[in-house]
């Protein structure tokens, strides 16, 4: 079924074309680079999986309730709304929801695809270029998953946010080679991977733990790589130029935290758009839900090197500046662990389950001796 026949709502455009700005560059320097960053182009290469192979799709998916999400984390729980809801209105509210929120990592991770091609197209250095290509492998995967899953298993899709598309649109626009990286690798990837966490962490359900667990085992891989690259290159920046920048991830963060009201799906369920707002707003689940959504931009954006005056003044109006502390590399190093964890615990159940098959053939062979 063609995606515009599952959308839940109208998209503005069936295509979406940003111009091209900036400057190719190839470089004719084939035998230098920095350790680190080939030593993780090679993870990136040993890392490679296939999404149709790694994740089993077999695993059957509750359209109404395809996260275990609890009542408390609806926006709508506690008001006169949800007061009047059947059981059949809060699964179907549920099913938008999901599909809301995955579609947003779909359109996001379609964005990094595009924003890693970019980056082998301006970084300078052949070492970002032989890195960024694997990744552009990474998203193109990601935005495979994502798209089957809610194809196949929810049903449903809803357009781009209006927030995630301005901020995507300012990343591609500006012509300094650094700002997909800034954009992409920083902003929308560490928000994303702070989202992707959350839901891998609670959600019962198999078959989105899994892809999460595994899409998140890839973006540690990118999320250290923007830091690497950015960090060699904003010790070279004069004051002005880090301001600009500093300003840049300001405004990023303010859209990154409006985008995430899923205001689109309470409209679709008739609420007013002023009172779907108000809705979000105070939802204590969801004051939370965006809170935490920063503890991996953060301190990210401290370690990079972009942590003037005006920077820490927006983070502590929005109640985050202390996750600047925060070990952004055991974060990163635990996202592996967990998608390893997965995978033996996976593989030893399928090794179980073929002994057993073993064995129930022998013992049906003796009775048949018998």
């Amino acid at each position: 079924m063609p995606s515009f026949d599952q959308y839940a709502m109208e998209s503005d455009e069936p295509a979406w074309q940003v111009p091209a700005t900036g400057a190719a560059r190839f470089t004719w320097e084939y035998d230098d680079g920095r350790d680190r960053l080939l030593a993780l182009y090679q993870k990136g290469k040993d890392k490679q999986w296939d999404g149709q192979k790694r994740i089993d799709w077999e695993l059957e998916v509750d359209p109404c309730d395809p996260l275990g999400t609890p009542d408390e984390a609806m926006s709508l729980y506690g008001t006169r709304h949800w007061a009047r809801m059947t059981e059949k209105d809060k699964g179907e509210l549920r099913r938008h929801y999901a599909s809301w929120q995955f579609s947003q990592f779909l359109h996001g991770e379609q964005g990094a695809m595009i924003c890693a091609a970019r980056i082998v197209e301006s970084a300078p250095d052949l070492d970002a270029k032989f890195y960024s290509a694997t990744q552009t492998m990474d998203e193109a995967r990601h935005a495979e998953i994502y798209g089957r899953f809610l194809h196949e298993k929810i049903g449903m899709l809803y357009p781009i946010n209006d927030s995630l598309k301005s901020l995507l649109g300012d990343t591609l626009r500006d012509s300094r080679w650094d700002m997909p990286y800034l954009g992409m690798q920083v902003l929308i990837e560490g928000l994303a991977l702070a989202a992707f966490g959350m839901i891998r962490d609670t959600t019962d359900k198999p078959l989105p733990k899994q892809i999460l667990a595994y899409v998140m085992q890839d973006e540690a891989r990118h999320v250290a790589f923007g830091r690497m690259a950015l960090r060699d290159y904003y010790r070279q920046l004069t004051d002005a130029e880090l301001r600009e920048r500093e300003e840049f991830v300001v405004e990023g963060c303010h859209l990154m935290r409006d985008r995430l009201r899923g205001v689109e799906v309470l409209e679709n369920f008739g609420i007013p758009k002023a009172e779907a707002e108000a809705c979000s707003e105070q939802s204590e689940f969801l004051a939370l839900f965006r809170r935490l959504l920063f503890s991996r931009i953060v301190p990210c954006v401290k370690d990079i090197g972009l942590w003037g005056a005006r920077l820490q003044r927006a983070y502590v109006d929005m109640g985050v500046l202390e996750m600047g502390d925060s070990d952004l590399d055991l974060l990163m190093s635990q996202d592996e662990e967990i998608a390893e964890r997965l995978d033996a615990e996976r593989f030893a159940a399928e090794e179980r389950e073929r002994v057993a098959e073993v064995r129930d053939a022998i013992e049906a062979g003796r009775g048949t001796d018998g």
